[in-house]
């Protein structure tokens, strides 16, 4: 949903920290500040005597409408809950939405609008927004999540990537199919990915996978405008491939599967988190998704049964009644909860100046939202938050449309890689 979908998790929960509502509403007051609100807490741009404004640049009309749609309707929620409890240093946390709707030109805009007058950007959907953007954000230094994952992205102490990267996830994908699906040394497995930082990001883990695990890849690159996955199809069949790893958007990934069915290429898949869709169950294509299509992805699905998400299922299916429930959803919420407490934090030290927020965010080790996943160390800025990958697989008749193949885990494949800034 980064590029975007949606992103992950291992580890140690030391000094873990709850993101439920009710303990939102503790601690943020303006007393606990010490000014009833406004009076001694210094603010920065954004913060108003009554209001904290923060901005999602998402996508709602673009090829990631979808993941937008999510996002921003859960970050919203959380963003109402959390005003309910009594919001931020006595203040009520607003959000701005702007549609970009996938183009760079357009998201340049929207950050001109807003950006100024905002305190952090809980959400902004695309790893080439993401870069255009990254100066601006730097020299404003603005507190950004992206919805989107390139490792590229890592390395700006104002950039926080949530949970593992699309090339740490492609590693773990790598070593299930290794390990679940018969994938032996030798063999060729194909690689269907994006132009671009996610695509990238994706095919430096499938390469290093590859390498270390004795097989040989396939690449097949493609543009965000190409439809049709026939040729892409073709030349997979051809090599005699016996997997094929995905990095692509959901429409694509749909493409891939339906060709790949029609022409007799039944081998597993692996997905990136951003080539996965639920609404594609609803599709032609969606019975064949639901045979061997595997998605690597930081987050757990609705479906695994962690009481945080059931209550989060049911205050977002009451909220917005009849919208799907998928990952969007975990991931907006999430993103939202991160900023959410980095504003009681600079709350509490009295600092809500922008640099006091990013402050206040950075001293997290081992950040957790109560919904399920590993805790992830917000101190680096050039290392991924989290390094443990969800296997889930599409299914219609699971909350969320998908269920849980393997709880989060970092590969033994993985191990051995550093996926830093730069690389």
């Amino acid at each position: 949903m980064k590029h975007p979908t949606h992103r992950r998790r291992s580890a140690v929960a030391a000094a873990a920290l709850s993101l439920t509502v009710a303990a939102a509403a503790a601690g943020c007051s303006g007393k606990a500040a010490g000014g009833g609100g406004s009076g001694d807490v210094k603010a920065g741009p954004g913060v108003t005597k009554d209001t904290i404004t923060v901005a999602a640049l998402t996508d709602l009309t673009g090829p990631y409408a979808a993941l937008g749609k999510g996002v921003t309707q859960a970050q919203k929620l959380y963003y109402d809950q959390l005003n309910a409890a009594g919001g931020v240093c006595g203040r009520k946390v607003e959000l701005v939405v702007r549609d970009h709707g996938y183009d760079v030109q357009k998201a340049l805009a929207a950050y001109s609008e807003v950006g100024p007058r905002s305190a952090a950007l809980p959400q902004v959907i695309g790893s080439p927004i993401t870069i255009a953007l990254r100066q601006r954000v730097e020299n404003d230094h603005l507190l950004t999540l992206p919805q989107a994952w390139s490792h590229t992205l890592l390395g700006s102490k104002y950039i926080q990537l949530t949970g593992t990267t699309y090339d740490l996830d492609i590693i773990n994908g790598v070593d299930y199919l290794l390990r679940a699906k018969g994938i032996r040394e030798g063999a060729k497995i194909g690689h269907l990915y994006l132009e671009g930082d996610y695509g990238q990001s994706a095919l430096a883990g499938a390469r290093y996978a590859a390498g270390k695990a004795g097989l040989t890849l396939v690449e097949q690159q493609v543009k965000a405008t190409d439809a049709d996955m026939t040729a892409q199809a073709g030349a997979f069949r051809k090599a005699g491939v016996k997997a094929i790893l995905v990095s692509v958007s959901p429409k694509q990934a749909a493409s891939l599967v339906g060709v790949a069915a029609a022409t007799g290429l039944n081998v597993p898949f692996a997905a990136s988190n951003s080539a996965y869709a639920q609404q594609l169950l609803a599709t032609p294509v969606g019975p064949i998704l639901q045979k061997d299509y595997y998605v690597v992805t930081a987050g757990p699905p609705f479906s695994s049964g962690g009481q945080g998400l059931k209550k989060l299922a049911g205050e977002y299916q009451a909220a917005y009644k009849g919208e799907p429930l998928d990952a969007s959803v975990y991931s907006g919420y999430t993103t939202a909860a991160i900023v959410g407490e980095a504003l009681k934090k600079a709350c509490a030290n009295q600092d809500l100046t922008r640099d006091g927020i990013v402050g206040a965010h950075r001293a997290n080790a081992a950040f957790e939202t109560g919904l399920g996943g590993a805790p992830m160390d917000f101190t680096q800025w050039d290392r991924p938050a989290a390094r443990a990958s969800y296997v889930v697989k599409p299914d219609k008749a699971s909350l969320g449309g998908v269920k849980l193949v393997e709880e989060a885990k970092e590969s033994e494949l993985a191990k051995g890689y550093s996926a830093s800034a730069g690389n």
